[in-house]
């Protein structure tokens, strides 16, 4: 076998280790060695996707890990570094590196005003080092709209994120250190679809714009909502990464690519208090409007671990830009309320396509798949407009759903249903592929499967669909239901 790098950074590296049934976790633990100019180190490795952290920059690294052939990978360059000594000079620290420096963090708590990275830069944060964001809003600085500020796909001033950047290009973030947003401090949580001081809520890192940018090994927690928020950005790397944000802090989504293009997220370990993924493309006005709207596509989503959140991968509802081309696999998802969700609503208009999960492993989920294309959201989201289930006309803003991929699945314990789909009936889903699946269930108290009016509460059901065209490979199991059994409409 042949070791794979996934990312890597002036002083880190991640490598997979792609042993045959690796999903987050290697199958057994393996040792590990690591060489270089003044280097000899050993350990052993549980994950699939491990990072290597305090290593020379621009050096060349060999890694030999037990049953593959040795790895030789070199760090970036670095033009300079400089270690924090006082939290208060950090921006003034990151503004005065010369293109391709650092700026270290090293072991200790530093609490800091939100830093905005520049083009070039690369931050580190050592080995019991914490990034820590103020508790108070009064030390905030707002984004407008104009700036790049969002919220919930539509333009909007926000807070700004503790760690921000705006059209850089070639930064890193990395280092077995932490980050703290500051979610718990302050008030954050206690206004969730709200504003103050005439904005939004912050983020805890926030990609604007940007274009070749990794973020390889830190701990994020404690976000003040969506943890990490690229919009508008080209080719990003998130790799062994940890996300951990308390299972009752609201709208704490893990990772949220939107409207951006060629994401690659590799060994990332969420536990969350919303979504874990959740792939957006932003979402047009009541009006319609769509002027800031734009694709995302090619996403690769590999050997992560989704715990606790309300969905492991998710798509919409705001996908009013079109989300094509996203490729889960080799995941563990385990008390995930569901796995892969697609969920969008008449006004939304846009495309979702070329949707694939396979060679994953589901563990106390409610519903494995949901697809809903009435999902109830927005101020009039239980309107008729949005809930009917008779036709209406196409046009511009009817959203479409094609070609999802379920493949090589294994789910335990479902409690809900494994599939629940549910298409508008003047656009239904096409192209739903179920194949090799395995489930097994452990029915509690019903309940719907699907956020839309007019759903039956199921309990142990393996598939239920309406307007939705399904191909499998073999018969499906006992305990398939019908659109009638499925919403009484």
């Amino acid at each position: 076998m042949e070791l794979e790098l996934v990312a890597r950074a002036p002083r880190s590296v991640a490598l997979r280790l792609a042993v045959p049934g690796a999903l987050y976790h290697l199958p057994r633990p393996l040792g590990w060695r690591l060489t270089g100019t003044g280097l000899d180190r050993q350990g052993v490795t549980d994950r699939a996707v491990t990072a290597f952290h305090d290593l020379p920059p621009d050096s060349r690294i060999r890694l030999e890990v037990q049953g593959f052939a040795p790895l030789t990978v070199a760090t970036l360059p670095c033009t300079g570094a400089t270690t924090l000594a006082d939290a208060a000079d950090a921006q003034a620290a990151l503004d005065a590196l010369p293109l391709g420096g650092t700026l270290i963090v090293p072991a200790g708590r530093w609490q800091v005003a939100p830093l905005l990275i520049p083009s070039g830069r690369h931050l580190y944060l050592a080995e019991g080092a914490e990034l820590a964001a103020p508790g108070s809003r009064d030390a905030w600085p707002l984004l407008t709209a104009d700036q790049g500020g969002s919220w919930e796909g539509l333009p909007d001033s926000c807070h700004r994120a503790i760690l921000t950047a705006i059209d850089a290009e070639g930064i890193t973030i990395s280092g077995p250190g932490r980050i703290d947003g500051g979610g718990s401090r302050g008030d954050w949580w206690s206004w969730p679809k709200e504003r103050r001081n005439g904005a939004r809520r912050a983020r805890l890192i926030h990609l604007i714009g940007c274009e070749d940018v990794t973020v390889l090994g830190p701990t994020v927690a404690n976000s003040p909502s969506w943890t990490i928020h690229p919009w508008h950005c080209r080719n990003l790397t998130f790799a062994a990464v940890s996300v951990e944000n308390p299972p009752d802090s609201p709208n704490t989504d893990g990772l949220n690519p939107e409207s951006c293009d060629g994401v690659l997220i590799e060994g990332v370990h969420f536990s969350t208090g919303d979504d874990c993924i959740a792939i957006k493309a932003g979402k047009r006005s009541d009006d319609g409007d769509g002027a800031h709207l734009a694709p995302t596509r090619d996403i690769r989503i590999r050997h992560c671990r989704m715990e606790r959140g309300h969905g492991g991968v998710v798509i919409g509802s705001e996908m009013s830009g079109d989300v094509t081309d996203v490729d889960v696999s080799q995941c563990e998802m385990i008390d995930t309320d569901r796995g892969l969700r697609i969920k969008t609503r008449r006004g939304r208009g846009g495309t979702v396509a070329r949707i694939a999960m396979r060679d994953c492993s589901l563990d106390g989920v409610d519903t494995v798949l949901a697809v809903n294309a009435h999902y109830h959201c927005d101020h009039d989201g239980h309107s008729p407009v949005v809930q009917s289930r008779d036709p209406r006309p196409l046009g511009p803003l009817t959203p479409r759903i094609d070609t999802i991929t379920m493949e090589r699945i294994e789910a335990r314990g479902v409690r809900l249903a494994f599939a629940a789909c549910l298409g508008l009936p003047e656009a239904p889903v096409t192209g739903l592929s179920l194949t090799e699946i395995t489930a097994s269930f452990a029915p509690g108290p019903p309940a719907p499967p699907l956020m839309a009016d007019g759903i039956l509460p199921v309990s142990g059901a393996f598939l239920l669909a309406e307007h939705c065209q399904i191909s499998t490979a073999s018969d499906l199991p006992r305990g398939t239901l019908t659109a009638k059994d499925f919403a009484p409409c």
